[in-house]
């Protein structure tokens, strides 16, 4: 896939300001301070497009971006939605904003029917922590479609991340029948975009001609 624009659209307090839900979406969620912007922007290949930052807690909107891409010089264009979601985790900010971003989250996550895919993204320099795991548990009780995305390989021995990942999974395993699909990315490499980008354009095929307006 071809990235050939990705431009800022709007940033949301709820789901009922997210643009009309006319083109397929893609949202990236995680921990606070996972690398979440940094990713974005490699995927888009857009420098600055989402703004990181050292400091937790520092997307507190739903904000949406629209790509135009296409898969060779001779095929069409295709324009979707990415979208970058709070984090969720460790982000000094007050019970009553902390809730009012759970349920930000979840109204979107439920209720958007152009979602396609959540990419759920994972610090692989840690151990499995409880957090994560509640998280994809709860994507599961809400028959979200996601995959993992494992960050900052490159921040960690190869051994050490290996033994993280199959941690992470065989966790789930006590959970899940079949462990979620996964990626292993670094933003300072410039590993997994190509992985990611393939995903997003089989996504898109399988909904193809898709009216998200009459999906409810």
């Amino acid at each position: 896939m071809q990235i050939l624009s990705a431009k800022y659209v709007i940033s949301s307090a709820e789901v009922a300001q997210c643009p009309k839900p006319t083109l397929s979406e893609f949202a990236f969620i995680g921990r606070s301070n996972v690398g979440k912007s940094s990713l974005i922007n490699l995927v888009t290949g857009t420098i600055g497009l989402a703004k990181t930052s050292g400091t937790p807690g520092k997307t507190q909107l739903i904000n949406h971006f629209k790509i135009e891409s296409r898969k060779s010089e001779k095929k069409p264009r295709d324009s979707w939605f990415l979208v970058d979601l709070p984090g969720y985790g460790f982000a000094k900010v007050s019970q009553e904003n902390r809730k009012k971003w759970e349920k930000m989250i979840e109204d979107y996550l439920r209720k958007r029917t152009n979602l396609i895919n959540v990419f759920l993204l994972v610090d692989s320099r840690h151990s499995p922590q409880k957090i994560d795991i509640d998280f994809v548990n709860q994507l599961g009780e809400w028959q979200i479609p996601f995959v993992i995305v494992f960050t900052k390989i490159d921040k960690e021995k190869p051994g050490a991340v290996k033994r993280n990942v199959e941690s992470f999974i065989k966790e789930l395993s006590e959970t899940w029948e079949t462990p979620p699909r996964y990626f292993q990315t670094s933003a300072e490499k410039k590993i997994g975009r190509d992985e990611i980008l393939t995903y997003i354009e089989e996504c898109n095929k399988e909904v193809e001609g898709i009216n998200f307006l009459d999906a409810k």
